[in-house]
Parts: structure tokens; sequence; C-alpha cells
């Protein structure tokens, strides 16, 4: 009788732990890795140059998810288009074709053959990883930040966002600050992107370096 009433215990518990594994949200939909779907922003270049000079350049950047693909490595995901024009006013013009995959946990973009790891799945506040682990460019450890957070961009109400802070080093002669935020349903929201040389500590003493900001105006399906 005792052996019956604990082979039935250890069964209830596994089939419990079976369903609640099942049902854990995994929140790959802020990756926003659906056909069809794209992204318009407002972008920004800024260049600085050695003669304490900088080159800015502001365009449109338009992503869009387009047909299955596979990767080197046999794995399928999705061609990731990116078009650029200057304004609103002038026409699409194709800049690059990228691909985007959701595999074992992580969420990855293959941009200019570099392979990077955008998002481990699912996302938590003691959650780091190394998003260069899958090319040759050294080790730079990602973390989250702001969790589940609503937001506002451009007049447009954003229920869930998440942060994922890329790099922020200050020293003597580096002022380095990256991170992306993503939506749900939705991807890339904004980035910033900030890698400048500078000298005694002094921000406003930039020798050389980039930045680049994108902020989204627009989404849909297409």
């Amino acid at each position: 009788m005792y052996r019956s009433f604990f082979l039935f215990t250890c069964l209830t518990l596994l089939f419990s732990c079976k369903k609640e594994t099942g049902n854990v949200n995994l929140h790959h939909d802020y990756f926003g890795v659906e056909k069809g779907r794209y992204v318009i922003y407002d972008a920004k270049e800024i260049t600085h140059l050695s003669n304490n000079s900088k080159d800015t350049v502001e365009y449109q950047l338009k992503t869009v998810i387009g047909d299955t693909v596979h990767d080197n490595s046999g794995r399928v995901g999705y061609k990731y288009r990116r078009y650029k024009r200057t304004t609103a006013a002038d026409d699409w013009n194709l800049s690059d074709v990228w691909f985007i995959i959701i595999a074992d946990h992580r969420g990855e973009l293959i941009e200019e053959n570099e392979r990077i790891v955008k998002l481990v799945f699912a996302p938590t506040a003691d959650k780091e990883w190394n998003g260069n682990a899958y090319n040759t460019n050294g080790e730079l450890i990602y973390g989250y930040e702001d969790l589940h957070v609503p937001m506002n961009i451009n007049n447009m109400h954003l229920d869930s966002t998440i942060k994922v802070v890329q790099e922020d080093v200050f020293n003597l002669i580096q002022w380095r600050k990256k991170h992306e935020i993503y939506a749900k349903k939705i991807g890339l929201v904004r980035k910033h992107y900030q890698h400048l040389e500078i000298s005694n500590f002094d921000v406003t003493n930039v020798s050389t370096g980039k930045e680049l900001f994108l902020e989204m105006t627009q989404y849909g399906y297409e």
C-alpha cells in the first residue's frame, strides 16, 4: 500500500513539473522574428575625426523580416533586410541582407558575417552572456536591465520592453556606452552606440570614435 502511494506521489510530482516547464514563457516575442514584420527608425551617425572635427549623417533605416533561409550551419532563420533613405520623401534603397534566428534560447543576428548573440531567453535580471561568443571579436559581456517595463517612443505606447546593456566603460582614455531596447512583438526599438577615444577623462575632448543612435518611428507588417 505504501509503495503504491509513493509511486503515485512521484508520478504526480513528475507530471506537475513537466506541465509547469511546458508553460514557461521564454518571451521570444521580444526579438520580433515574424515574417513580414518591419520597423522604421530615425538614425543618426556621428564620426569623430582626429582633427577635432566630426561628421554627422542623419537618415531613415527600415528593417524587414524576409523569407526563411539556412545559415552556414544549416540552421533555419530569416533574411533580415535593411533599407535606407535620406528623408521620408525618398525611395527606400536596399542596403544589406543579414540573417536573424532564434535557436537554443538565443536570439542571434548575423551582420556583416559576424554572428552576435543579441538576446538570451528567458530574460532575467541576473542573466549575462558573451555577445561575441560566436565571432572572432573579444569577449563582450551583455546583461539585462529594466525588464518588462512600459515605454513611450514617438507617441507610441509599448506595453513591455527590455534593455540590453552591451557595454558601459568610462576611464582615462575611453568612453563607451552601448545598449539596445527591445519591445514585445516588435523587436529592436532603440539603440545607443557610443565608442569614443578621450583624453584624461575629459568627455568634451574626443579624439576619434563613432556614435550611432536609432529610434523607432513606425512598425507594422507587409
